[in-house]
């Protein structure tokens, strides 16, 4: 079955340039990191190093459309940066990039080497479908702070993704919450590719045909689907 994935009209009136492209996949194998999921995320460095050309991730044409966008719904993008920006300033610091599981290393390698916002959700714990809206601030979230689960809710018209049971992801996707979350025990996943206008719509489509590579490499039998783009123009 597919998950329906549904883009309200405030968000598309808020970045009409907004693009996404999902991969549904089943028959998943996951794990800890390995070698080569590793060896992946060092290569995304090295691609994202020759990318930036010597600038700062937030001067790349790209992340500059999300911190207007990020900017345009009441987040500061300096505090709040969306997840392939921080994803790609952990990518050139000292201590690299963070090895969680296997298919979150993969779908990370694709965001940082491509600058693109990638996320991954187990199909398993979605309720309903996906809706990214412009929150009201009484949604939940549920979310862990200080080793203990706390109900958080977002600002009044932030963008958030959500489902039948609550924000799965706030600020667009600055932070995921950890009941969808891609675990070891993940056998079903939704991939979102999510980008703005200065992204050409065919690199959104060379990333998301390199990650549907990757989950087919690492998980042999696994039926991957790649969706076409849907534009929010």
């Amino acid at each position: 079955m597919t998950l329906p994935l549904t883009v309200s009209d405030e968000v598309r009136a808020l970045a009409p340039g907004f693009t996404h492209l999902a991969i549904e996949a089943h028959g998943l194998v996951n794990g800890p990191s390995t070698e080569a999921s590793s060896a992946l995320l060092d290569d995304a460095a090295r691609r994202l190093a020759v990318r930036l050309g010597g600038r700062a991730p937030h001067e790349d044409p790209h992340m500059a459309a999300w911190r207007a966008v990020y900017t345009a719904f009441g987040s500061k993008p300096s505090r709040t940066r969306n997840s392939a920006e921080a994803l790609a300033r952990r990518a050139l610091a000292d201590g690299g990039l963070p090895r969680i599981n296997l298919l979150v290393d993969l779908y990370n390698a694709v965001s940082v080497a491509r600058l693109i916002p990638v996320g991954g959700e187990d199909l398993d714990r979605v309720e309903g479908g996906m809706r990214l809206v412009r929150a009201t601030g009484q949604e939940d979230f549920v979310t862990v702070a200080g080793g203990a689960e706390t109900v958080e809710h977002p600002d009044a018209g932030e963008v958030v993704w959500c489902d039948g049971a609550g924000v799965t992801c706030r600020r667009w996707n600055w932070r995921q919450g950890p009941r969808t979350r891609l675990t070891e025990e993940t056998t079903s996943g939704i991939f979102l590719l999510e980008s703005l206008a200065p992204m050409p719509v065919p690199e959104v489509e060379a990333a998301g045909a390199e990650l549907a590579e990757l989950l087919e490499k690492f998980s042999p039998g696994a039926r991957v689907e790649v969706r076409a783009p849907e534009s929010a123009a």
